[in-house]
């Protein structure tokens, strides 16, 4: 007798509402609202602040995301969602979406975590805001796919938001079951330890080459006499080559008797090269953050087709992070022209990288229709034949 198979109802398929992999009892300990961890922002942004070229590779990251045009089919919601995007007021003192969407992709960048707001008024989306990720929490709710964002009040704790559909919030690869996600400065604290140590050293033995030390040695001769005055004599001398160097814009002479030696503290010694510990470890900065060398302004050997190389993988990393921000600004827009009682699908169409990038697809599109009319005219000559 054949054994059926028992089936599993529907309705115990979808009765699951949470992950079975989830940690329901980190969620639940994590229930309460907890802000991002203050000594992480608080060291990143140190980071940027003492490490120019940390802080430069993440401005130049910032400025290559280029622009986009946000395309649907009705075009009175295409006019007056371009018109939108361009005078959004963002914050207090800017406008437009690419001066929400920069700081949005800079705080993505440096605390793997970026925050923000859509502000409703009247009934209609008026304004952007990019909040401020010390006085934001996250938390998990009863599953660990519920997210609750909190905001810190006057009181100093942290309240869950009474509109959380209007909050924005993006993570740069979190960790599986994180809350927040990577920053692309991890790792980096270490490596600029040493690297600010190495400046600070030399800024040090810059300062002691412009202020010389000097060590002023006497040394009594054999006889009586000499030996029972030296003490006395070495205070005379101490006297006058102090009064010699007391005036620094005047030259004086130093004049002494006996066995005298002047020799400037230090002179002995060699300045230790720091040029190939700094390139090695600027070398781990530029790995991480993944910006050309050549963008940095740091002119390292490189060949012409490295450059190139170096150039498509960057396009790579900006076409990653516009995938990364594209939920973010079709959100925005669908949220607007809902508002505005429009209801048409919205494309986000982004410019190209550079003109490079449309000179390099012009030319392989030129190389294939070549070669599909040499396919043709050789398959037409044997044909005739």
């Amino acid at each position: 007798m054949a054994i059926r198979k028992q089936e599993t109802p529907a309705s115990a398929v979808h009765a699951v509402a949470a992950p079975q992999t989830g940690c329901l009892q980190q969620s639940a300990l994590l229930r309460a609202a907890a802000p991002t961890r203050a000594g992480a922002l608080g060291l990143y942004r140190l980071l940027r602040e003492t490490v120019p070229i940390i802080d430069a590779a993440i401005m130049k990251t910032v400025r290559l995301l280029g622009s986009f045009e946000a395309r649907c089919n009705d075009e009175r919601a295409q006019t007056a969602l371009r018109r939108f995007l361009k005078t959004v007021p963002v914050g207090s003192l800017r406008c437009g979406i690419d001066a929400f969407l920069s700081t949005y992709f800079e705080q993505l960048l440096t605390y793997g975590t970026a925050v923000g707001e859509m502000v409703v008024t009247d009934g209609r989306l008026t304004d952007l805001y990019n909040a401020d990720l010390r006085h934001v929490a996250l938390s998990f709710g009863k599953t660990p796919l519920d997210i609750i964002v909190s905001a810190q009040n006057e009181t100093g704790r942290f309240v869950p938001v009474k509109y959380p559909s209007l909050i924005l919030k993006s993570v740069h690869d979190p960790a599986p079951g994180a809350l927040y996600g990577t920053s692309v400065l991890q790792g980096l604290p270490f490596v600029s330890n040493i690297l600010l140590t190495i400046f600070d050293t030399i800024g040090v033995n810059w300062e002691r080459l412009g202020n010389v030390r000097f060590a002023v040695t006497y040394r009594p001769q054999n006889d009586a006499l000499d030996k029972a005055y030296a003490a006395e004599r070495a205070q005379q001398i101490a006297e006058a080559w102090s009064s010699a160097m007391r005036d620094e814009k005047t030259v004086r002479d130093f004049i002494a008797v006996g066995d005298v030696q002047v020799q400037a503290i230090g002179s002995d010694n060699r300045m230790l090269s720091s040029e190939i510990p700094v390139r090695q470890l600027l070398e781990q900065i530029v790995a991480k953050l993944g910006i050309p060398p050549f963008l940095l302004g740091l002119s390292w050997s490189s060949t012409e087709r490295m450059s190139s190389q170096q150039a498509d993988i960057l396009t790579s990393e900006i076409d990653a992070y516009r995938r990364e921000l594209e939920p973010v600004v079709l959100r925005i827009c669908d949220t607007f022209l809902r508002f505005e009682g429009y209801d048409c699908p919205v494309e986000i169409d982004w410019e190209p990288l550079t003109l490079q990038d449309i000179t390099a697809l012009s030319q392989a599109a030129l190389l294939d229709a070549q070669r599909e009319k040499l396919r043709m005219e050789i398959g037409e000559t044997q044909h005739d034949i």
